[in-house]
């Protein structure tokens, strides 16, 4: 078949909870993907940072097949060999007490809400009920009913309430709001370091910090949303780790299934995760072996293969690069590492029609709130395809420009 029968297969099928480029994609390796008819794509979205060692990597393959053949789900009514090795990995990778798995990022973010709110009660004395977690706007965390309960993006609410209390909002990179917002009754402050579905925003430097600063004050929590921004994709293993401000708890997941499979994790110290006693929450499939084995081998290959530091050293050249754009419809080129928005004015007519002919010209990216085009390709990139990808956008910009 080729992409207009798949494409009428899925509209006629599928839920239109999604409003894809018109690409269908039968095959991928490395930075590159190819659709049914046979065209060629550099990936520069890597699945929302979820592939960040790139498609389909020999080594992680290898760890899925070998795990695949012994063992793939045990829930966790029973122990598996794999599951003690990746939270010994992951806790001395982060540097943190303990770790508790999940598959998806909403699920790793929930559980994150549910531990500060437990402690929130148990350790700082709240009362019951009453806990409240400070987040910002425009945030992105997800899409359960909880997570979306405190989004300000209408669209993400609009039909789904009523919504979860217990969520005030301040302003991001603001510190000085999150302070004037907390109450005895916060619990913690949940922030993502960057807010990339949002633009690829980015806060001023010493807003992390601050935040940490303010939060040790008050007695609160300070969570970092890392899903997006963590395991290289900036130029640091963490994006916190930019001001060196440690939160007391972490979430992450997409690459940490090297792009393979989804496994998502919370990480604290122990008297915030020591909270949790047997069956007062878990996954049947958190912590599989497959999924747990697979985590391993990212893990190594973000480490052994040094993306971290490539993800800094390519970041710098491409920003360097999109800011000699000369168009009149950009706004501003902003970014750290690989994680990289170029927004438009209004008048561009949206970042989508950008993204349409850039997927003509054989480079795959993705709008984002109407204006901002993300560039995120995978951490192994080279200075050699990053050229290969600005001359076509260059192109397209000069397509487009009137």
């Amino acid at each position: 078949m080729n992409t207009k029968q798949y494409i009428a297969i899925e509209d006629k099928y599928g839920a239109h909870n999604y409003h894809p480029l018109d690409v269908v994609i039968d095959k991928a390796k490395g930075i590159w993907v190819w659709d049914v008819d046979g065209r060629k794509y550099i990936d520069f979205l890597s699945a929302y940072s979820a592939v960040n060692q790139g498609h389909n990597h020999p080594r992680i393959i290898k760890a899925l097949m070998a795990q695949a053949r012994r063992l793939t789900l045990t829930s966790r009514a029973f122990r598996n060999d794999q599951w003690p090795l990746l939270a010994k990995e992951l806790c001395q990778m982060a540097g943190f007490d303990m770790v508790l798995p999940m598959n998806s990022g909403a699920e790793a973010v929930e559980t994150a809400v549910k531990a500060a709110r437990k402690w929130g009660y148990q350790k700082k004395g709240i009362a019951q009920d009453q806990a409240e977690i400070i987040v910002c706007q425009n945030n992105f965390h997800g899409r359960t009913t909880t997570v979306i309960s405190f989004s300000t993006e209408p669209l993400y609410r609009r039909d789904f309430g009523p919504f979860t209390p217990g969520f005030p909002v301040v302003p991001f990179g603001d510190a000085e709001a999150l302070e004037r917002a907390i109450t005895p009754n916060t619990a913690a402050f949940l922030v993502e370091p960057i807010q990339a579905e949002a633009g690829i925003l980015i806060p001023a430097p010493g807003y992390l910090k601050k935040v940490r600063e303010i939060c040790t004050k008050n007695n609160v929590l300070f969570i970092a949303d890392e899903i997006q921004t963590g395991l290289g994709r900036t130029g640091k293993l963490f994006a916190f780790q930019y001001e060196d401000a440690r939160p007391d708890m972490i979430v992450i997941g997409k690459s940490l299934g090297g792009g393979c499979i989804p496994v998502s994790a919370v990480l604290a110290d122990e008297p915030v995760m020591g909270v949790f006693k047997p069956g007062e929450h878990g996954s049947t499939f958190g912590g599989n072996p497959l999924a747990c084995a697979v985590a391993r081998e990212a893990l190594r290959v973000i480490k052994e293969e040094k993306l971290v530091a490539n993800a800094a050293k390519m970041g710098a050249y491409f920003m360097k690069k999109l800011k000699t754009l000369k168009s009149r419809h950009i706004k501003d080129v902003r970014g750290k590492g690989l994680l990289i928005g170029v927004e438009l004015y209004p008048e561009a007519g949206g970042a989508r029609r950008y993204c349409e002919t850039l997927a003509a010209a054989g480079l795959l990216c993705k709008e984002t709130h109407d204006n901002v085009i993300r560039f995120a390709p995978p951490l192994i990139i080279g200075t050699k395809d990053l050229d290969w990808a600005f001359g076509r956008i260059a192109e397209v910009f000069a397509k487009l420009e009137n």
